[in-house]
């Protein structure tokens, strides 16, 4: 971890002081280090909160929107720390394997290596389309991105960056 020298100086009541000491003495912190994880969480942390997300299918589509803007921001730098850690094993294999093509994708996009879990993440047996629609199938099958592809997973990314 980088050195810490710089201040940030804000400014509160008396109340939100009180509640912010009491806050940082229940999660076992100083004030500036819990300020500092709810102000920037790291990426393990927000990776598996995600995660726990993909469960709940009322929130999937949000979730996996989540995720790739997060991996779409993460500095190639910084990439591998906050991907390695991530674990599919308790969601379905069709989920194990968009959050291995998303992860794959984003690294390629970046220039960095796979993380070592997506390999243990077997493709799918049958194709995945993200449309119940057969006319659109061919389209699909042309343009899905290579990690995603490999995956037998067949969705569409030419109309914004999201995959």
């Amino acid at each position: 971890m980088a050195a810490r020298t710089e201040q940030l100086q804000i400014r509160l009541t008396p109340r939100e002081k009180t509640m912010l000491k009491r806050r940082a003495r229940s999660a076992g912190q100083d004030v500036s280090a819990y300020v500092l994880s709810c102000a920037l969480p790291s990426s393990t942390d927000r990776f598996a909160t995600i995660i726990e997300a993909l469960k709940d299918e009322s929130n999937r589509r949000f979730a996996l929107a989540e995720l790739s803007d997060a991996l779409a921001l993460m500095a190639p730098i910084e990439f591998a720390d906050a991907v390695d850690p991530i674990d599919v094993q308790a969601l379905s294999p069709l989920l194990q394997n968009y959050v291995a093509a998303m992860v794959e994708h984003a690294a390629r996009g970046k220039g960095v290596e796979n993380p070592v879990w997506t390999r243990a993440v077997d493709p799918l047996g049958e194709p995945y389309f993200a449309t119940s629609l057969t006319s659109l199938r061919l389209h699909l099958l042309r343009t899905s991105p290579t990690a995603f592809r490999r995956r037998n997973i067949f969705i569409d990314s030419s109309v914004g960056a999201r995959v």
